[in-house]
């Protein structure tokens, strides 16, 4: 399936010279949706997963997903004063800013497989922030899947220490 048919590019979002992609024409087609989670589903198994990380906002739109499909644990990767109880957090880069993420503190144990599932791969900052969150609470990454990698912003050479795929690159 031609998945970059589902992908809508709208320039100058969030801000001046920014080309964003839009996949919610991906999320309103069922047959689409479904190659995406059955792909992120297969890389689960295939690195040997036991938990599912993904950051907010459009991370929640696959992770959950794919963790029920796998039937692993999901713990969400949020912003900062989300999370009811203890955090730990880091703060990373975006292509266009700074920001900070958190999980529950005690959400991942020593010695957890984490897969980090999210939208899209641009600078690398979000993914190797969540990596970091991961290893400082004794966990392993053992992947990282993106429905786009963005491989003109280069993401990818700030997670060579880690495994990672995407769906679909530009």
């Amino acid at each position: 399936m031609n998945l970059k048919k589902y992908i809508i590019d709208i320039p100058d979002f969030p801000q001046q010279g920014i080309i964003f992609k839009d996949i919610t024409p991906l999320l309103n087609n069922a047959a689409a949706f479904k190659t995406v989670i059955d792909e992120m589903v297969t890389y689960a198994h295939e690195v040997g997963a036991t938990v599912i990380l993904a950051p907010e906002a459009r991370g929640f739109l696959f992770g959950p997903a794919v963790s029920y499909a796998a039937n692993l644990r999901f713990i969400p990767v949020r912003k900062p004063d989300k999370l009811p109880r203890a955090t730990v957090k880091t703060e990373y880069a975006l292509e266009y800013g700074t920001n900070t993420l958190e999980i529950h503190t005690g959400d991942l144990q020593p010695n957890d497989k984490v897969l980090i599932i999210d939208d899209v791969l641009a600078t690398g900052g979000t993914a190797k922030a969540i990596c970091e969150l991961v290893t400082d609470q004794q966990a392993q990454v053992v992947g990282m899947m993106f429905l786009i990698n963005l491989t003109f912003l280069k993401g990818s050479n700030q997670l060579k220490d880690y495994p990672h795929r995407a769906i679909i690159e530009y």
